[in-house]
């Protein structure tokens, strides 16, 4: 798969994650998939996920706690066979209706034409705060 073909991937699954469709942002990956997301002990899905499974686990409840207002990409960089993206974002926390705003970096390595690892960088102070309920 070229670098090009690596980019457009990348943006489908964007796609489809903005449309919540799960089935087809999981054609884009291996079935052992492995996502990092930043590791936090407020959010609940900031831990590793690995395999099929497991991310269709993480990607349902990140959907469930969280409602996207605003996720833009602002640069992609394609090198080998992994596509870096760089972003921002604004969510509501559904459980505690706070907004959180945060920047972020996402790394799609890929293997045999799929996704085979996903990690992401972000602003966890920030994330940490939205889970925070008002006392």
């Amino acid at each position: 798969m070229s670098q090009q073909e690596h980019l457009q991937t990348v943006k489908l699954i964007r796609e489809a994650l903005l449309r919540g469709d799960l089935p087809a942002l999981l054609k884009f990956c291996r079935d052992d998939l492995e996502i990092l997301p930043a590791a936090s002990e407020k959010v609940p899905w900031a831990h590793p996920w690995r395999g099929r499974k497991e991310v269709e686990q993480y990607f349902k409840m990140f959907a469930s706690e969280i409602e996207f207002q605003e996720y833009e990409t602002d640069e992609f960089i394609v090198g080998g066979n992994s596509v870096v993206v760089v972003g921002h974002e604004r969510c509501l926390v559904r459980v505690t209706g706070r907004i959180v705003e945060a920047k972020w970096v996402q790394i799609f390595d890929f293997r045999d034409g799929l996704v085979c690892r996903h990690r992401e960088y972000i602003d966890t102070a920030a994330w940490d705060a939205g889970f925070i309920s008002e006392q």
